[in-house]
């Protein structure tokens, strides 16, 4: 084989030098066709709502008993039987306790023998004064022995009034043998058993606890801003501010509430007034004692910007919302924050009405970028509209 000459080696390297710029050519124009038809990232939005609000605050309290009574004994005695079982719930006079009540029983029946006795005497006085009468009457017995049996009779009709009452204290106290139930409510476990004795009266230790059931109150701390911002407005108005009311594992505040009590006084030391709302229909699981979370609602409606809670970020100590301006492009919108409304939190500046707010997507493009943004509602329905789809 002859060796090339110079003039060929040239030709040959001329082409292919020719050969390489061309494909790097093609291939550049590739990537700059590929990047020009590059679909752009979907973004979902919601605009943000102007609506009518009333603000709102948490807070955490506990459960209390409308009603709580201790049972103590009101005679001195043995116990000899106990008539229920330990959490149930008892009618207001229902038998829980009885004493033995032998000597009060003899008692009784001591009174209302003094009681006869005392009545024959009221009688032989009664016919006494109506003999001096008539002999008074015939000039037969001076004035002074008729004024004697008159006195006497009238001393016979007041101790037929104290044996009476000596026989009602006495029946009295026998009933009270028989402890029952002042209110109605859930009673707590027998603390004294059958076969102690038991004292009497309000040093006597108590058998048992009653609480009442059918409703309780819900007893929390409001601070003084609050209850300008809030309670305040509400009680210039004439009205009622809102309370509902959730136990520690609720979701939400599935219990209403109404304003029972406020305190006449603001606690100078922690800055709270003390306030009791009452629940009126409450469930058996709801015990006094109980953590309870109270949200309050009042004061003057007004006109706010709100957002879902959800889509609101944390950028050291501000918050923002990713917003969709009018050149599709992302943008971060810094804003001060009001209170919670349901799901909604109130945005008192940094974006108008009808913004449209990132609720879905946000991670797929940076502040800046240019996006495709769809409305929620919108996303929706051509999702139900893709064959296969769960309604």
């Amino acid at each position: 084989m002859k060796p090339l000459k110079k003039p060929h080696i040239a030709i040959l390297a001329t082409a292919i030098t020719a050969l390489g710029a061309g494909s790097v050519f093609l291939s550049s124009g590739s990537s700059v066709h590929a990047e020009a038809t590059a679909p752009l990232p979907v973004v979902k939005y919601q605009p943000a709502l102007k609506r009518s609000v009333a603000d709102t605050q948490d807070y955490t309290g506990r459960l209390e008993a409308v009603e709580v009574v201790d049972v103590r004994p009101r005679v001195a005695g043995t116990l000899l039987t106990v008539h229920f079982k330990a959490g149930q719930h008892v009618r207001q006079g229902e038998l829980l306790f009885t004493i033995d009540p032998a000597t009060y029983e003899t008692q009784v029946r001591q009174a209302q023998a003094n009681l006869t006795v005392i009545e024959e005497q009221k009688r032989l006085a009664g016919v006494e004064q109506a003999r001096a009468r008539r002999l008074l009457d015939a000039n037969a017995i001076s004035r002074r022995e008729f004024d004697a049996l008159d006195n006497a009779a009238r001393e016979a009709g007041a101790a037929v009034t104290g044996a009476q009452a000596a026989l009602a204290h006495a029946q009295l106290q026998l009933g009270y043998t028989q402890v029952r139930a002042p209110i109605a409510g859930r009673i707590s476990r027998a603390e004294i058993t059958a076969g102690n004795v038991v004292g009497a009266g309000g040093d006597a230790a108590a058998l048992s606890r009653i609480v009442s059931d059918d409703k309780l109150y819900a007893s929390f701390n409001l601070d003084e801003q609050s209850y300008l911002r809030i309670i305040a407005p509400a009680l210039r108005a004439g009205a009622q501010p809102l309370i509902n009311v959730g136990l520690a594992n609720d979701n939400a505040f599935p219990y209403k509430a109404t304003l029972e009590a406020l305190d006449n006084q603001m606690d100078t030391r922690s800055g709270t007034v003390r306030v009791r709302a009452r629940i009126d229909q409450v469930r058996p699981e709801m015990l006094p004692g109980l953590q309870a979370r109270i949200r309050l609602q009042g004061g003057v409606p007004y006109e706010a910007v709100t957002v879902e809670e959800t889509v609101i970020g944390t950028d050291q100590d501000r918050k923002y919302v990713l917003v969709v301006n009018a050149e599709n492009k992302v943008e971060r919108r810094f804003v001060e924050l009001g209170t919670l409304q349901g799901q909604q939190r109130v945005v008192r500046s940094g974006i108008e009405p009808g913004a449209r707010v990132i609720v879905d997507g946000a991670f797929r493009a940076a502040p800046g970028a240019a996006v495709e943004a769809v409305a929620v509602d919108a996303a929706q329905t051509q999702a139900s509209a893709v064959p296969g789809g769960r309604s």
